[in-house]
């Protein structure tokens, strides 16, 4: 049954979206805003800095491999 059918004939049993007001009234699951996206981007960001801290010590010279 589509969601328009189900509306019409009274199925739809989903509750409307009211979370996360506290950070932001437009956030939604992978939102946009600035708080979710630094959770989500977490992981890759230090994964950034421990490379780019990688590059600069093989710049200099300090790579013993």
């Amino acid at each position: 049954m589509g969601l328009e059918k189900a509306i019409i004939h009274g199925k739809e049993y989903r509750k409307p979206y009211t979370g996360a007001k506290a950070v932001s009234r437009s956030c939604r699951n992978h939102g946009g805003c600035q708080w979710c996206e630094e959770n989500r981007k977490y992981r890759y960001r230090k994964e950034n800095e421990k490379t780019a801290q990688m590059l600069a010590e093989y710049a200099k010279g300090g790579d013993d491999h």
